[in-house]
């Protein structure tokens, strides 16, 4: 291709500016759209499927819900977490915000896991806090997002231009006022003029060499070569703890997570070859991997994520969350092997190095706006500098950027020529020397300098050689050879990573301590130094053209965190190093895109996506004789959501094809939190699956002819045309009305005779939603396994009296896992319990069992009884032959910490071979001290009679 003059490109104009459509990206545009602004979204790739956020999510990491967590603990965590050097300020937005942020995304459509009643089911994955909340179907996050961008009233102020990649942002007087940078695609270059600039390009992923030695095999999206660290820096805004790596547990072999976040609440865990758990850090963070790089090099190694334990239930539900919304080539790399998660515990390593944020604590230095230090310059996402901020993080700052950004934007005004012919000469000069060395070589090369000399542990000779390299390589890059436009774009993400590379090794050299665990360990100063060391550390290129430090104090605590204490002071100038050598056309007014590739109705589809249809245009393609094409008009309706897709999805479900109502089905789950709950609408669904109108007799039979539950199967277990026929169509149907509140508990009690395992279940949970024990316990005699363990589970969570013969018989199933099932749900019924005592009896006996998992839940269920019948066989439980009894064990026996048997058993705990017994054991017994000293502080401080220990009165 040819080198288009400067003077011969594309120019936009706007008041709001965002550079990435990923997670935090969207959210700015839709916000500022939102409060008025003229916003430019530009996107390197297309906006639909970008970002981290492409593919799904599986869960949040951070949610903070009221009554699971609270803000104050939360901002403890991460500053723990982050040995103390955080600005607290930031991660407190995230905590504060987050919650509001989870509804808004339930309002867009985004669904999380919630229980039967409704509530948000939060998790704890890690010993301190329970902020997990499960997306098992997280896979269309970024559909529902694109959707609410393509609304009309946010399509009217939002203008996106996909295939566009900014290479420097453009300051004057020492703002930021747009941004250069060229087509992908065609190669034009491209200049914006805009009032602000909000960078959310995500996190620097291709910065190490995987094991692999594949340049995109990287553990983040190798799409973000930090892409918005060089442009920051090379704008003259401040970079915080890049010397703070992201270094994360992953697959042996295979560059994606070992997802402990999706596997752990599902009972997966983390284990030596010996089978024992080992980390005893309590939260994400460069502690924890430290821990987990020293297994793996130790006798005890390698390590592995546990799943071969857990029912083959658990896997399915398990496998379809990570071999699609996780990676979908996972299953085909342990399929490669012949690896099987019910027969093969999955190994584990550790990743290469990255930058980002939201996994560790590197970035743009921003403040609890987003704003950097540059005027009208913003940054969000895994780019800004806000420790371990995560997905809801990332849409939190989004916000604040996009509501600041759209307050605060100026006119946009004339660019800076000097600055375009710099970014021009950036872009274009590896068409100068074609023939150069080809970029894939230079990256490899580059990034194997990263690995030898800069990943962990560091010293100072080796970080050495690496700026020394680094600035060598200059050279190297620039006179790299390119001749397409996407060979530009590869080259030019070259030298992001050389910027990256060596901001790494120098901010690594000058934090002369280790610190954040493996994230920076400096092998040749091994202690964490406090005194000169808890402050940021910050860079700037200077006016010179210099790479710049300061240390930056740790503001005043919002929440104090028991030893960390910053202490005020001023920034401080620590060095200044400056670099060894000097430094397609648009159509109809808008950047051009081409599609490729399917039939000709399903592209109409497509087009018809990228705005804001009516039902009436779609609704044509649904009525097509090619099933593939009505699938995609289902597909297009969920994405799109027009008025009345409630009613078209409806009908859906009774379509002759398999694949186009199972493609409803998914859509009426996915929408759910969206749907209109009335009464219409419920009958409609009723209706299409066959189920009688509510109020009416139709399905089954009155309990006392029906027999047991899930063998007659009446009236639904047929192999008939369309969505009564279709066990995934009534299954659907009831997850929807239960979570609409538009079923009753006939329409669930009938349901319980289907011949349908998936039914069945959903008509337990739906009596669960109507806390209705006696009609759950009716399905404690059904004939599946898994829906006697979901009756069994519904009862404890119920946790009505009436419930608890139907527990009684459970607990004697001859099935292992409802037999635990059963006990555990025990944990919920205590009032019956202590009324009761047979039902403790019968726990304390299945602390014999032979089966691992009735003992477990045995354990868990006595957490609910009497302490006089329940403590003595709980503390023998401590040496119980199995690891999982032990840890429920200690967690039983947690609330009477105080009692100085329990106490005296927990002690002895401490020295137990499983990391998680240790653990609760620890905590268990601090939190006792804590009671015992705060009940006698206020005993103390009392007056009178009155002053007695806290717990002495009833």
């Amino acid at each position: 291709m040819d080198i288009p003059s400067p003077a011969d490109r594309t120019h936009l104009e706007c008041e709001v500016l965002v550079v990435g459509g990923g997670t935090a990206g969207t959210m700015a545009a839709i916000t500022a759209a939102e409060h008025g602004a003229d916003v430019i979204l530009l996107e390197k790739a297309h906006v639909r499927h970008s970002g981290a956020l492409a593919m799904g999510m599986d869960g949040v990491n951070n949610a903070v819900i009221p009554g699971k967590a609270t803000p104050e603990d939360y901002v403890a965590e991460i500053t723990r977490a982050n040995d103390g050097v955080v600005n607290q300020r930031t991660v407190h937005q995230t905590a504060t915000r987050g919650y509001d942020m989870v509804q808004r995304l339930e309002r867009y459509g985004v669904k999380f896991e919630k229980n039967e009643h409704g509530e948000y089911a939060v998790r704890r994955v890690h010993r301190s806090g329970s902020y997990v909340l499960p997306m098992p179907e997280g896979k269309d996050v970024k559909k529902v997002l694109y959707r609410v961008l393509r609304r009309r009233d946010i399509r009217e102020k939002v203008r996106i231009e996909n295939r566009v990649m900014p290479v420097r942002v453009l300051t004057s007087e020492g703002r930021a006022v747009g941004v250069a940078g060229f087509d992908t695609r065609s190669g034009r270059f491209v200049t914006v003029a805009a009032g602000a600039v909000i960078l959310a390009t995500g996190a620097s992923g291709r910065l190490g060499l995987p094991a692999s030695g594949y340049l995109y095999g990287t553990y983040e999206n190798p799409t973000n070569a930090g892409d918005g660290y060089a442009m920051a820096y090379h704008a003259g805004a401040e970079l915080s703890g890049i010397e703070c790596f992201q270094i994360n547990p992953l697959i042996k072999d295979y560059n994606g997570p070992a997802c402990a976040y999706v596997a752990n609440p599902f009972g997966g865990y983390q284990v030596n070859a010996e089978g024992e758990r080992f980390v005893d850090c309590d939260y994400w963070s460069g502690q924890m991997m430290a821990e987990v790089a020293r297994e793996i090099a130790s006798a005890r190694g390698p390590i592995y994520l546990k799943t071969s334990h857990l029912p083959d239930e658990t896997l399915t539900a398990l496998e379809n969350i990570l071999h699609t919304t996780e990676r979908p080539t996972r299953g085909t790399f342990h399929a490669g092997r012949g690896h099987d998660y019910r027969t093969h515990d999955v190994e584990m390593h550790i990743s290469e190095i990255g930058l980002c944020g939201g996994h560790s604590a590197s970035g743009v230095w921003v403040d609890e706006n987003a704003a950097t230090t540059v005027p009208g310059l913003y940054a969000a996402g895994d780019l800004a500098c806000v420790p371990h901020n995560y997905m809801i993080g990332a849409f939190v700052f989004g916000d604040l950027a996009g509501a600041h950004a759209a307050e605060h934007h100026r006119r946009p005004g004339e660019l800076p020529q000097d600055q375009i012919a710099a970014a021009h000469e950036l872009i274009y000069r590896p068409l100068r020397n074609p023939d150069g060395p080809p970029q894939p070589q230079v990256e490899y090369k580059l990034r194997r300098f990263v690995n030898d000399y800069v990943a962990p542990p560091k010293t100072a000779r080796k970080l050495d050689i690496a700026v020394e390299t680094f600035e060598r390589m200059r050279d190297e890059i620039a006179a790299m050879g390119a001749r397409t436009p996407h060979e530009l774009m590869r080259c030019a993400e070259a030298t992001f990573i050389r910027d990256c590379a060596e901001m790494a090794a120098r901010s690594s050299l000058l934090r002369t301590e280790s610190r954040w665990g493996l994230y920076h360990e400096r092998a040749d100063l091994p202690e964490r130094n406090d005194d000169e060391w808890l402050y940021h550390l910050n860079l700037r290129k200077n006016a010179d053209g210099a790479m710049e430090f300061v240390k930056r104090p740790v503001e005043p605590y919002l929440v104090p965190v028991e030893g960390f204490a910053p202490r005020p002071a001023e920034p401080v100038l620590v060095g200044a190093y400056g670099p060894a050598v000097p430094a397609r056309r648009r159509a109809g007014g808008r950047l051009a895109v081409e599609a490729i590739g399917r039939s000709p109705r399903i592209l109409e589809l497509l087009r018809l996506a990228d705005g804001e249809p009516v039902l009436d245009q779609i609704t044509p393609y649904l009525a097509e004789a090619d099933p593939k094409v009505r699938r995609a008009a289902v597909a297009t309706l969920t994405e799109t959501a027009p008025r009345g897709v409630e009613t078209a999805l409806t009908r859906a479900l009774a379509d002759p094809h398999g694949t186009v109502r199972r493609a409803a089905a998914t859509g009426l789950r996915e929408l759910v939190e969206v749907l209109p709950a009335t009464e219409g609408f419920g009958a409609s669904l009723r209706a299409v699956a066959g189920y009688p109108e509510a109020g009416q007799d139709g399905i089954g039979q009155d309990r006392a002819g029906q027999g047991r539950a899930g063998e007659s199967g009446a009236g639904q277990g047929g192999a008939g045309q369309g969505g009564a026929g279709d066990p995934v169509v009534r299954a659907a149907v009831l997850d929807v009305l239960r979570a609409l509140r538009l079923g009753d508990a006939a329409l669930f009690e009938a349901a319980l005779a289907d011949a349908d395992t998936r039914v069945r279940i959903e008509a337990v949970r739906g009596l669960v939603a109507l806390d209705d024990a006696e009609r759950v316990a009716f399905a404690a005699g059904d004939r599946d396994r898994e829906v006697r363990v979901w009756a069994a589970r519904g009862l404890g969570v119920v946790g009505l009296p009436g419930g608890a013969p139907a527990v009684a018989r459970l607990a004697a199933d001859p099935d292992t896992l409802v037999r635990a099932a059963a006990l555990e749900a025990l944990s919920g019924l205590g009032r019956v319990l202590h009324r009761d005592p047979g039902l403790a009896e019968t726990a304390v006996r299945a602390l014999a069992d032979q089966a691992w998992q009735v003992r477990v839940g045995a354990a868990r269920g006595l957490a609910a009884a009497d302490p006089a019948l329940a403590v003595e066989p709980l503390v023998a439980a401590l040496a119980d032959p199995h690891l999982d009894v032990r840890k429920a064990a200690v967690l039983a026996l947690s609330a009477w910490a105080a009692r100085p048997e329990v106490a005296a058993a927990l002690q002895g705990a401490l020295g137990d071979s499983d990391a998680d017994v240790r653990a609760y054991a620890r905590k268990a017994l601090d939190a006792a001290r804590a009671e015992g000293a705060e009940g006698v502080e206020r005993a103390e401080g009392a007056e009178g009679p009155s002053a007695v220990p806290a717990g002495a009165r009833a």
